[in-house]
């Protein structure tokens, strides 16, 4: 299985020629090369991880195929069929099967509510959180999307979250907001704590891939 960093947070995951694309947002370039699109999953509702504009396009290549979310997701995106689900819950499409975890997104402040947040295991091997700490317990996580910037994010946090995940294999993502200086800062921790539990960090820029 092989999956892309896209910019910000969006994810292609690729296995026998199909395509999953997960968190597509306004801080995504557009998309392209959508051949064999079998599924959209987008882990929760902020505008930098879905858009219309993205979905639009997916859609148009791929008449039809399922948008899974959360509730907020399909409060959002109420001009789309969305599939929600929650925590607990498992979906299969093409080569795929998603395993849902999570329930809420980490707390930006005290003023601003906390929504759904849904992290997402991908054929038992790769797992990404969206905008949370979940840890999908009972699972030995091959490939993990550790996020490494934004509001509600701090480095120490997310390094405790990489020793808890005890991945074999990591990279950073969620990182629009930080300059080149601030990515390779957030990134040498992240490889420190993917290194504690014997796993291998990867330095991925929008484009670049790594396979499970």
């Amino acid at each position: 299985m092989r999956v892309t960093k896209l910019q910000h947070a969006a994810l292609r995951v690729e296995r026998d020629g199909k395509l999953l694309l997960i968190d597509p947002g306004n801080f995504t370039p557009a998309l392209d090369d959508l051949d064999g699109a079998v599924a959209v999953v987008l882990t929760h509702e902020h505008p930098d991880h879905w858009s219309p504009e993205h979905l639009d396009r997916i859609l148009a290549a791929a008449p039809g195929i399922p948008i899974y979310g959360p509730e907020g997701v399909a409060i959002a995106a109420s001009d789309y069929e969305v599939t929600t689900v929650r925590p607990g819950q498992t979906a299969a499409v093409g080569p795929f099967t998603l395993r849902f975890f999570g329930g809420k997104h980490i707390v930006i402040h005290e003023s601003i509510p906390i929504i759904d947040n849904v992290g997402v295991l991908v054929n038992d091997e790769f797992y990404y959180p969206g905008d949370s700490y979940t840890v999908p317990e009972g699972v030995d996580v091959k490939l993990l999307a550790a996020p490494m910037g934004g509001p509600w994010l701090k480095i120490g946090d997310a390094m405790d979250y990489v020793l808890a995940v005890r991945p074999r294999r990591a990279f950073g993502t969620h990182d629009a907001p930080l300059s080149d200086i601030g990515r390779g800062m957030h990134r040498h921790r992240l490889a420190w704590a993917t290194e504690q539990g014997g796993g291998e960090f990867f330095a991925l820029d929008a484009g670049d891939s790594v396979t499970t």
